[in-house]
C-alpha cells in the first residue's frame, strides 16, 4: 500500500511552509520518489533545493478531475513513488476526495490562519468541518495577537473532531501558555446546573479538563441511552448536538453508574457526580459519572443542541 499524507487547509492557511519545512526534516525522509501533489497555488513557494534533495516530484493540480481516482492512478503508473503528499485545495468539496484502493491515508493534517479564522467557521463552516473532521493534527498558525480568543478556537474545533491534537504557533513558534477561558458557569460551585445553551461547553471542557471536575455534581436535563453492549447498571445520559449540520448531529454523553431501571431514550433531570475511572471506550481512564438523584423529564422542544 502507498503511504499518502494529506495536508489541507484555505488558500495561504501555511500548507506550503509546513511541507517545506517536513520534507526538510531528516525524519521524514526516506528512500524512493515522494511524490508531491500541489492542488492550489499561493505566494509560499517551494524550496528547489528540498525538492532535489529530498527526491520529491511536484506535479501541479488546477482542478479536481486532476486527483479523482483516474487521474491519481495514473500519476502512480507515470512516476511510481514511494509515497505521496498532497496539498490540497481548501475550497474543493473534501467528502468527495477518493484515493485508489492501493493508496493508505497514513495521516491528515489542516493548517489554519488563526486571523481569519472566525470569517471560515462562520461563513464556510461545511467546507472547514470537512477538512477537520478526519485531521489528526489542526495548526493555526498566526495567533499573534489573538490570544485570547484561542480557547474559542480550541473548542470550536473539538466540537467538529474531539481527537485532533491542536496546536497553536505565533511568530516565536508554538504558543505553549495554558489557554483558559472565562466558561458560562461556575465552576467552583459543588454543584454546577448546565442549560441547553452550556451543555456543550461542559463536555467538551471535560474531556480536556477531568480533573477540574472531579468531585462535583453536574445537574442537567437528559435523554438517557441505555447501549446493550454496556455492563448492567451503565447508562449514558446525554443530549444530541449538530455542530456544523443536520448530518453532523451527534449524542454527547459520559457513561454513568444508575442501578435502577430505566427505558432506552427516556428523558430525565439527572445530577450525577463526577469522577474518573476506567472504561473500556476509552480504552483508558476518563470521565465516569454516578447517578445522585433522577427524576422523569418532559421531551425538551429543541431535542438537538447546537454550537454556535
Amino acid at each position: 500500500m502507498k503511504s499518502v499524507f494529506v495536508i489541507n487547509g484555505f488558500l495561504d492557511s501555511g500548507k506550503t511552509q509546513f511541507i517545506n519545512y517536513t520534507l526538510a526534516q531528516p525524519y521524514f525522509r526516506t528512500k524512493g520518489t515522494t511524490l508531491l501533489i500541489v492542488c492550489e497555488e499561493g505566494e509560499e513557494e517551494y524550496d528547489e533545493r528540498v525538492l532535489s534533495a529530498t527526491n520529491t516530484i511536484l506535479v501541479n493540480v488546477e482542478d479536481e478531475s486532476g486527483i479523482s481516482v483516474e487521474a491519481l492512478t495514473e500519476l502512480d503508473k507515470k512516476y511510481k513513488p514511494a509515497r505521496v503528499i498532497i496539498e490540497y485545495n481548501g475550497m474543493w468539496n473534501y467528502k468527495n476526495f477518493k484515493l485508489p484502493l492501493f493508496w493508505k491515508f497514513e495521516q491528515q493534517i489542516t493548517t489554519i490562519d488563526a486571523s481569519s479564522f472566525e470569517l471560515y467557521y462562520t461563513n464556510m463552516r461545511s467546507l472547514l468541518a470537512e477538512m477537520m473532521r478526519k485531521s489528526e493534527l489542526i495548526i493555526f498558525n498566526r495567533c499573534d495577537g489573538i490570544y485570547d480568543k484561542l480557547p474559542g478556537f480550541k473548542r470550536n474545533v473539538k466540537a467538529l473532531n474531539q481527537t485532533a491534537e491542536i496546536v497553536f504557533e505565533d511568530k516565536d513558534g508554538e504558543v505553549n501558555a495554558t489557554l483558559e477561558e472565562e466558561l458560562p458557569y461556575d465552576v467552583t460551585k459543588d454543584t454546577i446546573e448546565l442549560t441547553d445553551d452550556t451543555y456543550g461547553i461542559w463536555y467538551l471542557d471535560a474531556l480536556d479538563n477531568v480533573d477540574r471536575y472531579i468531585g462535583k455534581n453536574i445537574s442537567f436535563t437528559a435523554c438517557a441511552l441505555v447501549p446493550g453492549n454496556f455492563a448492567k447498571g451503565l447508562i449514558v445520559p446525554g443530549r444530541a448536538v449538530m455542530t456544523c449540520c443536520a448530518e453532523d448531529i451527534q449524542f454527547l454523553g459520559f457513561p454513568c453508574k444508575y442501578n435502577e431501571k430505566i427505558e432506552d431514550h427516556t428523558w430525565i433531570n439527572i445530577t450525577a457526580k463526577f469522577g474518573k475511572e476506567y472504561f473500556a471506550g476509552y480504552q483508558g481512564e476518563g470521565p465516569m459519572l454516578t447517578a445522585v438523584s433522577v427524576t422523569p423529564a418532559k421531551k425538551p422542544k429543541n431535542e438537538v443542541l447546537s454550537f454556535n
